[in-house]
């Protein structure tokens, strides 16, 4: 079984990180980027400013691909939970964010972003795309998604 391809798109404008309250699916209730599966005949790249549009209703611009990581639940073996993820930042968007069924957005600052809200992984990689770093990783995590069981990261590394 392969993981499902998927994608994050972080806006990043002026210190502030846009995030979105999940409000459905897998992470409901926590503060992630926006992002998800990428459909067929679709590049990673169109998947996600796709999902930004859907989740938030704005354009992401400047567009770049930092990085990308397995993630995984129990034993890290591929279930139907597993995903690997294409991480982009955004230096802006246009329009302003909106609510939708599936995510209420929240501008934080990159200096006091809540990692405690977050999935536990998001405390490894997010300060690397935060300070333009590239990375690559694979994460596995917990049953429950709340505790890190282990990971691996490579920082600097060619992504696209």
């Amino acid at each position: 079984m392969e993981p499902t391809e998927a994608t994050l798109c972080h806006p990043v404008v002026d210190g502030e990180l846009l995030l979105i309250r999940k409000q459905r699916g897998l992470g409901a209730g926590k503060l992630v980027g926006p992002g998800g599966k990428v459909e067929d005949g679709e590049t990673v790249r169109e998947a996600a400013r796709r999902e930004v549009r859907e989740e938030l209703r704005v354009d992401p611009v400047g567009v770049e691909r930092r990085g990308e990581f397995d993630f995984h639940f129990r034993d890290g073996t591929v279930d139907d939970d597993s995903m690997h993820v294409h991480v982009f930042a955004a230096d802006g968007v246009e329009g302003e964010p909106e609510a939708t069924e599936e995510a209420v957005p929240e501008w934080h600052p990159t200096d006091a972003v809540p990692y405690d809200e977050m999935w536990i992984d998001d405390r490894v990689w997010l300060p690397h795309l935060v300070a333009g770093d590239t990375f690559r990783g694979a994460f596995v995590l917990s049953d429950d998604g709340e505790s890190l069981v282990r990971y691996e990261m490579e920082i600097g590394v060619a992504v696209e």
